[in-house]
């Protein structure tokens, strides 16, 4: 019967990231993928502060490189997906003078 305690556990990190990324897209005035980084580097820190300082570097760091990777994986994605989609000028058709005559 852990369901509720994993899912209060996400609850709070989701709170936690969703306030500092609001928090860092105020300050900086931009929407870009440093927002979730930072957002996810202060998330991993402030959960694992009770652990002690060593125990907030390594959750900071590591969730910073989880949503360092997320948010690389989205980019790559939007990348190839819109490469598809450019559009081509056709070849003019060929002109025939001979044809005209």
């Amino acid at each position: 019967m852990r369901a509720p305690v994993l899912g209060g556990n996400f609850g709070v990190w989701g709170g936690l990231f969703s306030s500092f990324d609001c928090a860092i897209k105020g300050v900086r005035r931009k929407e870009d993928p440093w927002n979730a980084i930072g957002a996810g580097f202060m998330t991993g820190g402030a959960l694992a502060i009770r652990g002690g300082f060593k125990a907030a570097r390594n959750g900071a760091i590591g969730c910073a490189v989880l949503l360092a990777v997320i948010e690389g994986v989205g980019i790559g994605f939007q990348k190839m997906m819109a490469g598809g989609t450019k559009l081509e000028v056709p070849a003019p058709p060929p002109t025939n003078e001979h044809a005209l005559a």
